[in-house]
């Protein structure tokens, strides 16, 4: 998904416009989530950017959209970009933490 999105209309209220974003965005990642995962692969992973516009736009987390778009509500955008693009994903094993001898983690 690469869109940008109006916050104005003539008819609808900004916060029902932020709800409506919020609902297709949300939306649009359950149904990638779907999708059947190719050979080899644990999950989907997302590739996400927001900005004032595409050429402004930063990298950000699959978490903080919510924030962003809440963000363009209370500075007022007219209008903002965002960018989902779903990409396969291999989860890594996390390396083991060692044990002192007393029983502790060593990153206590």
């Amino acid at each position: 998904m690469k869109k940008t999105f109006k916050m104005t209309h003539p008819k609808i209220k900004v916060p029902r416009l932020v709800e409506a974003i919020k609902h297709e965005v949300k939306k649009y990642i359950k149904r990638e989530r779907r999708k059947p995962l190719p050979d080899s692969v644990d999950f989907w992973d997302f590739d996400c950017r927001y900005g004032a516009d595409e050429a402004s736009s930063e990298v950000i987390h699959l978490s903080a959209i919510n924030k962003s778009i809440s963000q363009a509500e209370e500075e007022q955008l007219e209008s903002f970009y965002l960018e989902i693009l779903a990409k396969p994903g291999i989860r890594s094993k996390r390396p083991k933490q060692e044990q002192q001898p007393n029983g502790e983690d060593s990153a206590a």
